[in-house]
């Protein structure tokens, strides 16, 4: 049992690393499970043509998915429609998921400039999804509660308290010690969530963590993983091992789960992206053999970097006059390839294909 109660600032919450045995047998076989399904994504992905392709769509999967959790709710249409269209779409929640994918953007391009998780880095982040000024927390009377309305945990109060448990937090991240990346993921996940920092947007803030996390340890060159979709499928289990930990240290249940969820997901993540880049290789061939004065490898690129395409970026891309890449367009759709849809001023062309294998539960 811990000193814990629901309904005061669990501002004895005890620093990282815990002091009891983390790698248990359990632990240790699920790790080795996790590391080997990381590692054959990591493989693939550094074996693709083009491993920076596929990254828009996937980033904006996760994003969607992440903001989901926070029942912030798009659908993968709008999401890559507004993306892709001049016209300027009012939907709050597609504007919430667009600015999750910036500030995912941002932070790895942060770590890639300094390979260091810092507090800094995620103020930074946060006020990138929320699109404010945010800081530390400095109100008291945080507390989460569920949906009858009870309190289920209170958050650290006072910005010198969090402060410290960020610093520790810092620390324990960034230092070399002989815990498994992974298992320290978990740590630093569940110890994130519990500092509970920011007045909003600390779920997601620390979902973007883990990926940056990912990245930094060199377990995945490209973060290609939205983990967040096993979150929204065992929601209520994320909750609960959560709370497991703060008030009977249970910290196993709650390493399974995160390790259950980085191989659950990474095998998700191949298998996804083997679909399509098979179906880019059956595309490829139909196109060649159906409208060979259109193809280029360019072109179907284009096709392939997000659902949606237009006119506007073939001819950034240099493929022809603007006359001729509209022709190669209006081509793809009366042969099959695209289904076009007016959105404001101008046409958009979905490669509906692509998008259900994206949509595949």
């Amino acid at each position: 049992m811990t000193d814990f109660s629901r309904d005061t600032p669990y501002n004895s919450l005890p620093l990282l690393p815990p002091k009891q045995t983390l790698e248990t047998t359990k632990v240790l076989r699920k790790t080795i499970d996790a590391s080997r399904a990381l590692a054959q994504l990591n493989g693939m992905l550094t074996n693709l043509p083009n491993p920076t392709l596929f990254l828009d769509t996937i980033h904006l999967q996760e994003a969607k998915a992440s903001s989901e959790i926070e029942n912030i709710i798009t659908t993968n249409d709008d999401l890559y429609k507004s993306l892709v269209a001049d016209k300027k779409f009012d939907n709050p929640a597609t504007k919430e998921v667009l600015s999750y994918k910036e500030a995912l953007w941002n932070g790895l391009h942060d770590i890639e400039k300094r390979p260091f998780i810092s507090t800094n880095l995620c103020i930074d982040i946060v006020r990138s999804i929320k699109k404010n000024t945010a800081g530390i927390r400095t109100t008291p009377g945080t507390a989460l509660k569920n949906a009858k309305g009870e309190t289920i945990y209170t958050p650290p109060t006072g910005e010198t308290v969090i402060r410290e448990k960020l610093a520790n937090l810092e620390a324990f991240i960034n230092e070399n010690d002989t815990i498994d990346p992974l298992i320290k993921m978990a740590l630093m996940h569940y110890q994130f969530e519990a500092i509970h920092p920011f007045s909003d947007g600390n779920g997601r803030t620390g979902r973007i963590l883990l990926l940056l996390y990912l990245k930094l340890e060199k377990l995945l060159d490209t973060p290609a993983i939205y983990l967040s979709e096993y979150i929204i499928k065992n929601k209520a289990d994320y909750y609960n091992k959560l709370r497991e930990v703060t008030e009977n240290n249970d910290w196993e249940s709650w390493i399974l789960y995160m390790l259950e969820m980085v191989e659950y997901t990474a095998k998700k993540g191949l298998k996804r992206l083997k679909d399509v880049t098979e179906l880019m290789e059956q595309m490829t061939s139909e196109i060649k053999e159906k409208l060979p004065n259109a193809y280029t490898k360019e072109l179907v690129e284009i096709l392939f970097r997000l659902p949606y395409t237009k006119r506007q970026f073939l001819i950034d891309e240099k493929l022809g006059t603007p006359k001729t890449v509209g022709n190669y367009l209006m081509d793809l759709e009366a042969a099959g390839f695209l289904t076009s849809e007016k959105v404001g001023k101008e046409k958009l062309y979905l490669n509906h294909r692509l998008m259900a294998v994206l949509e595949q539960a």
